[in-house]
């Protein structure tokens, strides 16, 4: 009878020590789904894209350990823990890496600003020494246009950087950018063949 007695209080003492282990990590995975979307928040899916996923694939690969201690006899989330903790740690530096992105967009942003307002400026004069034959008119016409172009996509460009696109901006000044270099080479070139032909 003692031994029976003896056994039950083993075996309900090995039951609750595996009960008590094998509660699965709910708080780590509240935490770590938070930080996840704060990131997220933070814009870092379209800032640092490669990191954010990065991101996401190991909170999925927590999940996925969490599951399969979920389905053993006697779980243990040890592992899922761990993966957890990294996550959460990830999730730090991705948002660290995502503020860094932004304030290097924005910085690139606004030099490329300057460069199209200076290849506008260089632009404009480069039309007053541009030859102004029957064709060479049209050109200028289409030239100048181009150039009225470019000056208001810098003013897009600013406002959009004022209210906070920072991809938008910098994309749209890029484009500027590509077409004023084009345009001033091509009137460069044009104001060579003219001295050549003199």
């Amino acid at each position: 009878m003692k031994s029976k007695l003896i056994i039950a209080i083993a075996a309900m003492g090995v039951a609750v020590l595996f009960s008590s282990c094998a509660k699965v990590p709910q708080a780590e995975i509240d935490a770590a789904t938070a930080s996840i979307q704060e990131v997220k928040d933070a814009g870092a899916d379209l800032y640092v894209p490669e990191a954010y996923q990065a991101l996401v694939d190991s909170m999925k690969s927590a999940n996925e350990k969490v599951e399969v201690a979920k389905a053993k006899w006697f779980p243990s989330y040890t592992k899922a823990k761990a993966t957890l903790a990294v996550v959460s740690q990830m999730a730090v530096d991705t948002k660290a890496k995502s503020e860094a992105r932004k304030v290097e967009l924005k910085a690139e942003t606004e030099a490329m600003i300057v460069e199209v307002k200076a290849l506008v400026a260089e632009n404009t004069a480069l039309i007053a020494k541009a030859p102004r034959g029957k064709e060479g008119r049209e050109a200028l016409e289409a030239i100048k246009s181009d150039v009225a172009v470019a000056e208001t996509t810098v003013a897009e460009v600013e406002a959009l950087l004022a209210n906070g696109d920072l991809i938008g901006s910098n994309d749209k000044i890029k484009a500027a950018k590509e077409k004023a270099t084009s345009i001033k080479a091509e009137l460069e070139e044009a104001i060579a063949k003219k001295g050549g032909k003199k």
